[in-house]
Formats: structure tokens, C-alpha cells, sequence
């Protein structure tokens, strides 16, 4: 199966590519409810995985 996301990349609030699984606001509601993708915090910032990504779709 082809991936979707690069493995090896990061991916913030605002990259375009996050768009194909949600919008700002829906991603942030999967977060408020732990069922969305896994996310890292740093700071004030959210920051996905893309092997995590590839893995929740």
C-alpha cells in the first residue's frame, strides 16, 4: 500500500498535507478527545510524525 505521509518527516499545524485527513479544527477535536492521530507537543506547538500518520490511516 502506497504511503500517504513521509516516514521520516515532521508535519505542523498549517503544512497543506495535513489537510487530506482533516482541517485545523477537526484535528484539534481528535486531540481534545484522544482518538485522532498520535502528536507530540513542543511547546506551544503540535507536531505529527509521518510514520505515526501512515500508521492512524
Amino acid at each position: 500500500m502506497p504511503k500517504t505521509f513521509e516516514d521520516s518527516r515532521t508535519y505542523v499545524l498549517g503544512d497543506p498535507e495535513l489537510n487530506l485527513i482533516g482541517n485545523r479544527d477537526k484535528l484539534a477535536q481528535w486531540r481534545h478527545k484522544n482518538i485522532g492521530p498520535a502528536y507530540y507537543r513542543l511547546g506551544r506547538k503540535i507536531i505529527y510524525r509521518g510514520s505515526d500518520l501512515n500508521g492512524w490511516v
